[in-house]
């Protein structure tokens, strides 16, 4: 229920705010970047949420420092850590994706890898801190950027068939 609080000021925002600025630069342009923005929202409800009722408690509890040992749950047999890669290999895929089609073409890999890269870190570096039941792992990060690069795979493969649905987007 927390979350609730959560989604309605990105309701707000989004409709006071990005949908206002998308709309006026087409119906292709807000349409991919509204699949954008309930991707993000709903990668923000899995990772960080809630988000507005944890900021009261953030100094509450202590800050765990990321665990930079790579794969180590794997190593040590520890948990569900093929669940853990899966999972994290499988958000990102949708930013790998997307992404291109928001920039229009002036993306590339090593784009791509750093700006999943930053949204992954991003993740990681406030998980910890919004409150104390999570933590952050460089296996994540890993994972993550893995999972961009297959989303942008795709997208390439895909390539031709996203532009002819942006097109007939457009159009209507």
């Amino acid at each position: 229920m927390k979350e609730l609080v959560d989604f309605v000021v990105l309701f707000i925002l989004y409709i006071f705010i990005f949908y206002k600025r998308w709309k006026v630069k087409g119906k292709d342009i807000l349409f991919i970047n509204t699949i954008m923005y309930i991707y993000l929202s709903f990668v923000l409800y899995f990772t960080l949420m809630p988000i507005i009722t944890s900021l009261p408690f953030v100094f509450n509890h202590s800050y765990v420092p990321m665990n930079l040992v790579p794969f180590i749950d794997i190593s040590t047999g520890r948990g569900d850590f093929i669940r853990q890669v899966v999972l994290n290999i499988v958000m990102t895929i949708p930013f790998g994706f997307l992404l291109p089609l928001i920039k229009n073409k002036r993306i590339n890999l090593m784009k791509i890898v750093l700006y999943t890269f930053l949204l992954s870190l991003g993740i990681e570096i406030l998980q910890p801190l919004i409150n104390d039941f999570r933590s952050s792992d460089i296996t994540d990060l890993v994972t993550n950027i893995f999972g961009g690069i297959i989303g942008y795979i795709l997208y390439l493969i895909f390539k031709p068939l996203t532009t002819k649905i942006l097109s007939y987007i457009k159009e209507k």
